[in-house]
């Protein structure tokens, strides 16, 4: 059949054109149904991974952390370990109370601020679901002033305290010991702190506990002091401004220890609505930090040094006796005044009432006198070597080792001393200031307490010490006679009788009956209308010159009971208080009485 003219060819043509056009645009929308189905599978791949990694690699962390949103561990504070004196009397308490801690994350390696919260002022804040309130076990000094530079005080650790190694357990927010006993046996006395798991909503507000590990208090402390003494000396020392007492037995036990002034610790672990006793008269923390003349946190039995004055001679006779310059023989005539070149060197008696000693003085008139010329002519006969070897016999210039921290050494000036520190030579002038216990020498009122005991205890330095904890620690022994011990022993009874210097203690007596009389160390006195004890005293006063003509000198006595049989001895300082026969030995006396007369 033949086309028409209009179709024929073109129409043919036409035909197979479209039909090829089709299948060309076919391909891409082939593509893309193929795109979406792997596109599909590829993201459910991937989701089903995350999925897995989520749930099962990874389920352990999230779960965790889940928990860690939902559950807190909340620190139930341990109570510290109890401070008793000798006698089983606490002298530190715990008492109940609360803590404000702000911000704070104590298992970060930082501080936060924390603050002891009174009942009153914690109550509402608990009322209003707070978190930042914790029940804690406050701190609470019973005898305040009386025993703040023995026990000490605490307050929050600080960043510093925190690096160091001996705080590694320690997290940002807690409570340490800041000096004194508190600081010193701060490891026995922490406790271990419990936690209580609680769960919260998202809210934070407490659901429920989930239970607790309880805390474990700290280790109790027992101390060589006794509460009686302490609080005697503590008053003794009541109108002193600046001194110190130290009162031991002859085998190095503290049995007290004050410092004035002295300050309320209370102040310091307490909240902010404590009423500060105001013996001390700091009413708060700020006003004891910024009293740079008093500083009333300076512990001055262990951390303050004064020239010994003539409680040196003490020393200053040893090194004679044992290095045989002298014996109990030796006689030398009071010449009133020496005189080398331009210098002049008196002695007080001289210098006072213009007088002399009638008789040439042997070593135990010369102590009972405390006469200057003997001495600084002793010191020459000496020479300054082997006066510094026996000083530092007696403990002077090092660490006596007491456990309470901050122990300065004082100063044992030598030969090369001088020339390192000062830059020039030695003296003779400076000979006869040693001797005598004053010029570039230094000692604490510890270091002097000493120098009594190993008077009293035969010739043996201990090391002092505050733990109750069995026999003593021999420092140095046998480097004295006992010649040497009871030429001396007997130079200081005779400074406390009636001929000494020390004339608050002549004939010094004690009414209690319970004394065991022997006729030696407890005498029967019944020259008045009461029945009295006698008991002999064996001292030596000290007049430390400082400053100017016009400042009071340092008083000092270093003295101990009974001569015969010590049981106490007793050192006190009253810094720029004047001579020590008027000012310091009133004040020992004041703790002989307390302690003679106590149950």
């Amino acid at each position: 059949m033949k086309h028409g003219f209009a179709f024929g060819d073109h129409i043919k043509t036409e035909k197979f054109k479209r039909r090829r056009y089709e299948d060309d645009d076919a391909k891409p929308l082939q593509i893309r149904w193929y795109m979406f189905p792997v596109t599909m599978v590829v993201m459910g791949g991937i989701l089903l991974f995350n999925l897995f990694t989520v749930q099962i690699i990874q389920g352990e962390y999230y779960q965790k952390l889940a928990d860690s949103n939902r559950i807190r561990s909340q620190t139930i504070h341990a109570p510290r370990g109890v401070i008793f004196d000798r006698n089983g009397t606490p002298l530190v308490y715990n008492t109940p109370g609360f803590r404000f801690t702000k911000n704070c994350n104590p298992e970060v390696d930082t501080t936060c601020e924390t603050l002891p919260l009174s009942q009153e002022q914690a109550l509402p804040l608990i009322a209003q679901e707070s978190n930042d309130v914790e029940v804690d076990s406050l701190r609470e000094y019973r005898y305040k002033e009386a025993t703040s530079h023995v026990l000490g005080y605490i307050g929050q650790i600080s960043e510093e305290e925190l690096k160091s190694d001996e705080y590694a357990n320690y997290l940002g927010n807690d409570w340490i010991g800041k000096s004194g006993i508190e600081r010193q046996y701060e490891q026995q006395l922490r406790g271990i702190n419990g936690k209580e798991l609680i769960e919260v909503n998202a809210m934070g507000e407490k659901v429920r506990s989930l239970g607790q590990t309880d805390p474990i208090s700290g280790q109790d402390v027992t101390l060589t002091i006794d509460l009686k003494v302490q609080q005697a000396a503590y008053d003794a020392a009541r109108d002193v401004k600046k001194g110190a007492v130290v009162v031991s037995t002859p085998t190095g036990e503290i049995l007290a220890m004050v410092s004035k002034p002295s300050f309320d610790p209370n102040l310091f672990t307490l909240d902010n609505t404590y009423k500060a006793s105001t013996e001390s008269g700091y009413p708060d923390i700020t006003s004891m930090l910024t009293d740079d003349e008093n500083q009333p946190l300076l512990n001055r039995p262990v951390e303050g040094v004064y020239p010994p004055a003539s409680t040196f001679k003490i020393i200053t006779s040893a090194a004679g006796l044992e290095n045989k310059v002298i014996d109990k023989n030796f006689r030398m005539k009071d010449t009133g005044i020496l005189t080398v070149g331009e210098f002049s060197y008196a002695n007080w008696y001289f210098t006072q009432y213009g007088k002399t000693e009638p008789e040439p003085m042997d070593v135990q008139i010369a102590l009972a006198r405390s006469n200057d010329i003997f001495y600084y002519k002793l010191a020459e006969m000496v020479t300054i070597d082997k006066l510094a070897q026996m000083a530092g016999r007696f403990g002077l210039g090092r660490e006596l080792g007491i456990d309470l921290g901050g122990e300065v050494t004082g100063t044992l000036p030598t030969k090369d001393w001088k020339q390192e520190n000062i830059g020039e030579s030695w003296y003779l002038g400076d000979t006869y200031h040693y001797g005598i216990g004053q010029g570039f020498l230094l000692a604490t009122p510890l270091q002097v307490n000493t120098w009594a005991e190993i008077i009293a205890n035969g010739g043996t330095l201990y090391q002092p010490r505050f733990l109750k904890n069995g026999d003593p620690k021999a420092l140095g022994q046998d480097f004295l006679s006992d010649e040497t011990i009871n030429l001396i022993r007997g130079g200081m009874v005779k400074s406390c009788a009636e001929g000494g210097v020390a004339y608050p203690l002549y004939n010094y007596k004690v009414k209690n009956d319970k004394l065991k009389i022997d006729g030696k160390n407890y005498i029967e006195d019944s020259s008045g209308s009461a029945k009295m004890t006698r008991i002999p005293v064996a001292c030596k006063t000290g007049t430390g010159q400082h400053g100017t003509e016009e400042t009071l000198p340092h008083a000092w006595i270093t003295l101990f009971a009974p001569a015969y049989k010590p049981e106490i001895v007793v050192t006190v300082l009253v810094d720029s208080g004047g001579e020590g026969s008027a000012v310091a030995a009133p004040i020992a006396k004041k703790v002989l009485d307390a302690y003679f007369t106590k149950e």
